[in-house]
């Protein structure tokens, strides 16, 4: 009866994982198809951008230029949605004085394939090298919020920016789940990761981090946990009355003004 148990629960713990395992992309993210709104809607002109992963994917990527900009910022979007969803935001960070790269990551928008957390790492991969072949004018900024600051996180161990914008973020997916039960067993057989937090014990860039106080989706101590895992010069930054998915933050005098100072006290130490 041992035996024939233990096979029983081996058999379960097997059906468990693979399930975990096809399931687990529609847990983490959310991708809308399409493109059905552009920065030009917002009064921001841009230029649309096709850059090729070693793996044989498409992405589609916008540029937003500014003629004299504070920064150049490449941009990690969220796990929903597509650029589309995120022209609101890419557009008021331009008008701001900030020139943008921002890309749609495999399965989202008009982009090829499926998204998977390795995917995702290999769609940062292309950005980053399509990016620095311009020779980008400096200082440049990469800037993420939600799972895109650990796509941010991961980007600055593979290629150094000047400073790095963490908003809404998350140490790691086993520490964000771990308020639901039945979300932190279902971990345990996930492959999926996103150590955000690990990634940046390996950088060495200044590092802004934000977050909002009311944030609904996740808890302003995941932002915290991220901060502490910073090795290097870093500034937290809590955004009062924020919630996750505001499009514009509650107090945008301290919201810009925390971005605007980060980013001209790089310029000076670069200078």
């Amino acid at each position: 009866m041992t035996v024939k148990f233990a096979v029983a629960l081996f058999a379960i713990l097997v059906v468990l994982i693979l399930i975990v395992r096809l399931l687990e992309s529609r847990f983490a993210f959310f991708p809308a198809l399409g493109e059905t709104v552009t920065p030009r809607e917002f009064g921001v002109d841009y230029t649309p951008l096709s850059i090729a992963t070693r793996d044989g994917e498409r992405l589609r990527g916008w540029a937003l230029i500014h003629p004299a900009p504070r920064a150049q910022v490449v941009y990690f979007h969220g796990n929903g949605g597509n650029l589309s969803a995120w022209a609101p935001i890419l557009a008021v960070i331009a008008r701001h004085g900030y020139s943008v790269l921002a890309v749609d990551y495999r399965g989202y928008g008009v982009s090829s394939g499926r998204p998977s957390e390795r995917g995702l790492y290999r769609d940062v991969d292309a950005v980053l090298e399509q990016f620095w072949s311009a020779t980008p004018r400096r200082p440049v900024m990469y800037w993420g919020r939600s799972l895109g600051t650990v796509m941010a996180a991961y980007a600055a161990t593979v290629r150094t920016p000047d400073g790095l914008i963490l908003e809404s973020g998350f140490s790691d997916a086993r520490s964000l789940v771990r308020t639901s039960p039945l979300l932190a067993f279902l971990a345990l057989f996930s492959s999926y990761r996103f150590p955000g937090a690990e990634f940046l014990r390996h950088v060495d860039a200044p590092v802004l981090v934000m977050h909002g106080d009311h944030d609904q989706v996740i808890p302003i101590a995941e932002g915290r946990k991220l901060f502490d895992s910073a090795v290097g010069q870093k500034q937290f930054v809590t955004i009062r009355g924020g919630d996750h998915n505001d499009l514009t933050p509650s107090d945008p005098d301290a919201y810009w003004h925390a971005i605007d100072q980060f980013v001209a006290d790089i310029s000076k130490q670069s200078s």
